[in-house]
């Protein structure tokens, strides 16, 4: 069990924090998703399956997140990234600002290195589907970033 918590690790913690967009609620989501995971001692047929497993629950998680009562009378704080670049701050900054449902394929795409199809049986939609958001999301980071950003 150890084995596969330090496996994801860092991933669940990247997912979490790119989508909740601040370390207190990536933490919690980070220890939710492993207590589900001790918790279920789910059996996987493949490593995939459990990658997706992971990422399934983890944006689950950060869903639940964002409609408990507890979020909706918070107001939240502004968090630099110190350890980023220049460039690496403008493109993060960026990629928060796109729509949900772009900033989810975006990172699992580029951030996770999984296919189009892999991210679309995770989030439900079809490869054509998650193409088309991820060309949109290229589009929008091109427009805000400018021409001379490759993404």
């Amino acid at each position: 069990m150890e084995d596969v918590i330090i496996k994801h690790s860092n991933m669940v913690y990247r997912l979490a924090l790119s989508q909740t967009k601040n370390k207190s609620d990536a933490d919690d989501v980070f220890q939710e998703v492993f207590f589900r995971y001790i918790r279920k001692e789910p059996s996987f047929l493949s490593d995939e399956h459990e990658k997706a497993w992971f990422i399934r629950v983890t944006l689950n998680c950060c869903k639940n997140l964002w409609t408990s009562a507890w979020m909706k009378k918070i107001v939240p704080l502004d968090e630099s990234m110190p350890y980023l670049t220049g460039e690496q701050h403008d493109l993060m900054s960026e990629l928060q600002k796109l729509p949900q449902k772009y900033m989810t394929v975006v990172h699992l795409h580029y951030y996770e290195d999984m296919s189009v199809n892999e991210i679309s049986e995770v989030i439900g939609k079809s490869p054509s589907a998650v193409k088309m958001r991820l060309s949109r999301a290229r589009e929008m980071l091109k427009e805000h970033l400018g021409e001379d950003y490759d993404v």
